[in-house]
């Protein structure tokens, strides 16, 4: 199986290079089309053109693969263009306010600013987010409870962002 990659590689390359738009994904299509082959490597033939050609036909159905794929990434685009294109404009906060909020929250603790993330950006609930972090849910609960009273001061002009002594320790 080596000696069969090894001497076939350079020519599964330059059929790649000649059939993809970008040449970096020659490299990774003959990579899979290796990995492909090692996966079956009880089928490799015993002669040397039929396992070039063993290798040229696992290489069609990687670049067949790959073609399938773009193609849906490309329908998958279109539709999302389309669909942003044609939904209704929500209203929310002015740019002024989403840049002040993005900043306050870029300057919270790090263990504070993932948490606050996950919860209203990416909608998970405390516990879940505690979950992803590595967090007990209690442990938590106090970290976004702490966020929360350090955003509110930051956004209402109490005080800067700046998480209190406790917290800094955790």
């Amino acid at each position: 199986m080596r000696a069969a990659l090894h001497a076939t590689s350079s020519d599964l390359l330059g059929y790649f290079e000649r059939r993809v738009d970008v040449r970096e994904d020659a490299a990774d299509l003959l990579g899979e089309t290796m990995l492909q082959a090692w996966r079956r490597h009880e089928s490799v033939p015993e002669d040397a053109v039929r396992q070039r050609m063993w290798l040229f036909t696992i290489a069609g159905h990687v670049l067949a693969n790959h073609r399938r794929s773009r193609r849906r990434r490309g329908a998958l685009t279109d539709r999302l263009r389309e669909h942003l294109s044609t939904a209704p404009v929500i209203d929310g906060p002015d740019e002024a306010e989403q840049h002040a909020v993005r900043d306050a929250v870029r300057r919270l603790p790090d263990a504070h600013r993932e948490l606050v993330m996950l919860i209203h950006w990416d909608g998970f609930a405390v516990a879940e987010a505690a979950e992803l972090l590595g967090l007990n849910p209690s442990t938590a609960r106090s970290r976004y409870a702490a966020a929360r009273e350090t955003l509110r001061d930051a956004l209402t002009g109490s005080s800067p962002v700046k998480a209190p002594a406790r917290i800094q320790r955790m």
